[in-house]
């Protein structure tokens, strides 16, 4: 993760299903986070954050609630930068119009990141995910980052 972070080439991460574990720390690294509105995305899954935080593993509904691994939740911390909506129907269907939504949304961010130097790219990267997630302060007071 260390060197992908100094990269100076653009890095899209796009999660389709469940990313998890030592996966999903990599995927913080990137410029973009893109997720499929079901989707999942923790280090940890629930049954295993259920099993480390109360050592009974059948509580991992509960804990998939207190985890924040939704897309939608993920958002709002500014984990992920884009939600790509899942059309209901047909399989098939669905597919084709997922994949030509995550076609746009790629083809965005090249246009949008082909104008950036090589350091800004690196840079912007850091500052991402510096910026992801919420903190407590010294004083008590709850800090969230925003959009």
């Amino acid at each position: 993760m260390f060197e992908m972070a100094k990269l100076k080439v653009p890095i899209i991460a796009i999660v389709i299903g469940e990313g998890s574990s030592g996966g999903a720390l990599a995927i913080g690294v990137a410029n973009k986070v893109f997720m499929l509105e079901n989707a999942i995305y923790s280090i940890l899954s629930p049954e295993g954050f259920s099993s480390i935080l109360w050592k009974d593993a059948s509580r991992a509904k509960e804990a998939a609630e207190k985890m924040k691994l939704t897309a939608t939740d993920l958002y709002k911390l500014n984990v992920i930068d884009k939600i790509i909506k899942e059309p209901k129907g047909d399989e098939e269907e669905s597919f084709r119009k997922i994949s030509q939504n995550l076609r746009k949304e790629i083809k965005s961010i090249i246009s949008e990141m082909s104008d950036k130097s090589l350091e800004e790219i690196v840079e912007d990267r850091y500052l991402k995910f510096r910026n992801m997630g919420e903190f407590i302060n010294i004083e008590g007071g709850k800090n969230v980052v925003t959009r």
